[in-house]
Order: structure tokens, then C-alpha cells, then sequence
């Protein structure tokens, strides 16, 4: 993962009503949005992540944060006050993904590709030529 313009940066960001916020004192990847049934479910539609290193996800406030173990491959964030999806977190915990419409703006980021597309809703067409994969990237938006 690589930095947006290889400079020390702050971003912060949290729920909609501030009982979580947190800062990503490090680089974010850009943002990729994800088809798939769960990410369908959490947020009433597909999900657009970045992610950072979890070393570099600083929460500032938590009094709502609440992990759901959503599948044995990760776990979900989200503020049980006023129900905002936050962050996607696997196993291993190195990276954290985090809600892109959870970060202050402006975030500088960019949508870059699309993952779980054999999950997308029969309401919507992903059609905005950018990369997409039937399901998991492997990995091919890291440093991007």
C-alpha cells in the first residue's frame, strides 16, 4: 500500500451521529467498491472501501463502536447508536478497510475498480470502465 502522493498524511472520519471517530495517520488506498451479498446487506447497497494498515487507525472515539463477526475470514465495524457501517477488518487484522463515505472530506481519493461483481444487485449496472472482478481482486488495487 502505497501513499496517495508519498506524504505524511491525517485523514479522519466517523459515524453519523460521533459516538465512533477515528484517524488514519498513514496512507489510504484508493477506493474500491464491493458487490458482494454481505456488503450488499450492511450498507442497503454495494459497499465503497479504502483501507489502511490497522497500525495506522487511530480511534479518537468509540463509545459505539461494535464489532460483528460477519464470516471466520472477518469481522464488521459499525456504530451501534446510529448503525453506521465503518470498517471491514479480516482475521489477520493487518489492514483495516474503511468506510469511504465515513472519511471527512475532502479525502482525495478515487474510485479505482470493482470486486464481487457476480454479487451485484439485479437493480444496477456496473458499467463505468473500470477494472472489475467476478469476486476477490487478489490483491490487484494494493498501492493504488
Amino acid at each position: 500500500m502505497t501513499n496517495r502522493d508519498d506524504k505524511p498524511t491525517t485523514t479522519s472520519g466517523g459515524c453519523l451521529c460521533g459516538a465512533v471517530t477515528f484517524e488514519v495517520r498513514g496512507s489510504l488506498r484508493n477506493v474500491v467498491a464491493c458487490h458482494c451479498e454481505q456488503c450488499r446487506r450492511t450498507h442497503g447497497h454495494f459497499a465503497a472501501y479504502s483501507q489502511c494498515l490497522t497500525r495506522d487507525l487511530l480511534l479518537t472515539e468509540q463509545r459505539g463502536l461494535k464489532w460483528y463477526q460477519s464470516s471466520d475470514k472477518a469481522r464488521r465495524g459499525f456504530c451501534r447508536e446510529c448503525g453506521a457501517s465503518l470498517f471491514w477488518q479480516p482475521a489477520d487484522a493487518l489492514q483495516t478497510s474503511v468506510s469511504a463515505g465515513s472519511l471527512d472530506q475532502p479525502s482525495g481519493l478515487k474510485l479505482v475498480g470493482h470486486i464481487f461483481c457476480h454479487d451485484s444487485a439485479d437493480y444496477y449496472t456496473v458499467d463505468d470502465n473500470l477494472p472489475q472482478y467476478p469476486g476477490s481482486s487478489k490483491g490487484a488495487f494494493d498501492g493504488v
